[in-house]
């Protein structure tokens, strides 16, 4: 496998340091070079899994003994929906450091592969127990997620409602959850219901990790459209030549939208001068009346973060 580019301004050092303290059990040109390619995998799986992954098969070639770097190389095959690919990694990453916070992100690539009952499974087992509060949420969000695979809508609800959920704080992880619980509402056809709770993910959904506003927007029947694409239309519209082939009509419609010109008058030196005017052109609304982790980020149907699983149909 030829080495893939690296820019400049990665050198490595962008690590988490857990992480690169785990590389300095190789050689340092090697570790370094294992960093960079790590560095690449972060930066590119969001908005591109296919790079991510390229990068991240690299990695996993050099040093293929260090967690880290197969745990890295599980999300990137993860994030591209290689789920067989993901699971083994991530089961590899686990055996060698014993920990259970993968285990969510397991069940959900089961899901990814066609087994939900599988991932049901995982959810009913001790190393659930183990986790933390925000893996607990996710094995939650993964389980109900394999519930609605196999068209159990209302136990997928019902898996949803929780303490975290019904909690007024907000934890990271509280977007999601009101947003999986939402969509879960409206698959069932309770949209009052539905509304009420894509509403709550929008008030908690600080960075933005849902398209819960979208959905809200589509219950209320509202359709935003493109602004620029009203300009051009407008654009288009107004600048067009009429058939008659008149030389006045050409004339006017080579001005710029907005501007039309002022009668010319002459300055002092017998120079003539023309003022641009702009025409009154009153505020537009852009908002008339009018989406799955699947979430694909993210479509919220296709399997992709875990937790983003939950809400397919």
């Amino acid at each position: 496998m030829k080495r893939l580019p690296i820019p400049e301004d990665v050198t490595g050092e962008e690590l988490d340091s857990g992480v690169r303290q785990e590389l300095q059990s190789l050689p340092k040109t090697l570790a370094e070079d294992v960093a960079k390619n790590l560095v690449m995998v972060a930066r590119l799986i969001d908005e591109d899994p296919e790079g991510a992954y390229a990068y991240s098969k690299i990695a996993l070639r050099l040093a293929s003994r260090v967690a880290a770097v197969r745990e890295a190389a599980g999300f990137a095959a993860y994030a591209h929906q290689v789920y067989g690919e993901a699971l083994a990694e991530f089961r590899a990453a686990r055996r060698m450091t014993g920990n259970v916070e993968l285990w969510p992100v397991m069940a959900d690539c089961e899901r990814g592969l066609g087994r939900p009952e599988k991932a049901l499974d995982m959810a009913g087992a001790p190393e659930v127990g183990k986790l933390d509060k925000a893996g607990q949420v996710e094995m939650r969000l993964v389980a109900a997620g394999a519930r609605r695979d196999l068209g159990q809508l209302d136990a997928a609800i019902v898996t949803l409602q929780s303490p975290e959920l019904a909690s007024n704080a907000v934890q990271p992880w509280t977007a999601r959850l009101r947003y999986a619980y939402a969509d879960a509402l409206l698959a069932a056809e309770r949209s009052g219901e539905a509304r009420e709770w894509f509403a709550k993910a929008v008030e908690s959904d600080r960075d933005g990790s849902t398209d819960a506003s979208d959905r809200l927007a589509e219950l209320d029947g509202i359709e935003f459209m493109d602004a620029l694409d009203e300009d051009v239309d407008s654009l288009d519209e107004y600048t067009q030549l009429d058939d008659s082939g008149d030389s006045d009509d050409s004339a006017t419609a080579s001005a710029p939208v907005g501007v039309t010109e002022a009668p010319t008058d002459t300055d002092e030196d017998g120079e003539a001068k023309t003022e641009a005017v702009a025409d009154a052109d009153p505020d537009a609304e852009t908002a008339s009346g009018a989406a799955d982790t699947p979430a694909a980020p993210d479509s919220p149907e296709a399997p992709g973060a875990h937790g983003a699983r939950e809400q397919s149909s």
